[in-house]
């Protein structure tokens, strides 16, 4: 597989053909909006160049993985000749049926179609096409150019055969590829999104503050950062829908998103991609500022 088309050029778009681009395949990156495919070239080219001043990749690597992304807004043109198609969308399943039924019309016979989904079952959109032996979860980390972990979910009618080649590829990204079956949530959701719901659940019942949740978390269990500090850099919108995927895949009360999560999606916090959650990002997100509504 040489040919790799990337749907979507938000943070985790772009994060996925970085990727794919610095190891020497040839990314064609698609997004409706000639703009965020701008921004998504920004933001490779300032990632790679961070990297270049940590020595860690050299400028010959950082001109050569900007020359093999191609930008495309229409996803016919940017998938036609694909032996692999990432679906990197929003995390919306009427949206992402949609974009695989399409792509089921517009790829090759043989080519693979995988979804960064974080929580909607490869099934049901292996279901939306002709091939759905041939669909498969490729569940990349944030930050992706970092995080060496790749989900690779395995739908009900996924084959044997796609299966090994996605973990085989993996590797060649040099990535830690780790199968797992589609059941809500799958694994990495299925226990970081309750943590997180319980955290936001607490803070809501008064047992405690942001900061000394957090705290907790940190010193205590040594994460790296707190659970509501996370959950505004992955965004609370997808926390919400997460949670709501997983309340419906189970039908337990124990997935139920909490109320004071609810109430600020609604309200439209959403955390670092809004400028505030339960943090205030709107200067940046070196220095943790607790928002005003939880002092």
């Amino acid at each position: 597989m040489k040919n790799i088309s990337v749907i979507g050029s938000g943070t985790m778009g772009n994060g996925i053909a970085h990727v794919f681009a610095q190891n020497g395949f040839k990314v064609n990156l698609i997004d409706i909006s000639s703009d965020a495919l701008d921004k998504a070239l920004k933001t490779i080219e300032k990632n790679l160049e961070r990297m270049v001043a940590k020595e860690k990749i050299d400028g010959a690597t950082k001109a050569s993985t900007l020359k093999n992304i191609t930008t495309h807004t229409v996803l016919k043109e940017g998938v036609c000749k694909a032996d692999l198609v990432i679906e990197a969308a929003t995390e919306n399943a009427e949206i992402k049926l949609k974009i695989f039924k399409d792509l089921d019309s517009h790829t090759p016979a043989e080519c693979i179609l995988a979804s960064n989904t974080s929580s909607i079952p490869i099934t049901q959109i292996g279901a939306a096409t002709n091939r759905p032996s041939q669909v498969v979860g490729m569940h990349f980390m944030n930050p992706v150019p970092v995080m060496k972990l790749v989900e690779v979910i395995r739908g009900y009618a996924t084959s044997n055969e796609v299966t090994e080649k996605i973990m085989t590829f993996s590797k060649q990204l040099h990535k830690i590829p780790v199968e797992v079956n589609d059941y809500p949530g799958f694994i990495s959701n299925r226990i970081l999104m309750p943590m997180i719901n319980e955290a936001i659940i607490s803070l809501h019942e008064g047992v405690a503050g942001v900061e000394e949740i957090d705290t907790v978390m940190k010193l205590g269990m040594a994460h790296p950062m707190g659970p509501l500090q996370l959950a505004d850099f992955i965004g609370l919108d997808v926390c919400h829908s997460i949670m709501k995927v997983l309340y419906e895949g189970f039908g337990n009360p124990k997935y139920a998103p909490c109320p004071l999560l609810v109430n600020m999606v609604t309200a439209g916090y959403f955390g670092v991609k809004s400028g505030e959650g339960f943090y205030n990002w709107q200067h940046g997100t070196k220095d943790l500022v607790v928002s005003e509504q939880f002092k």
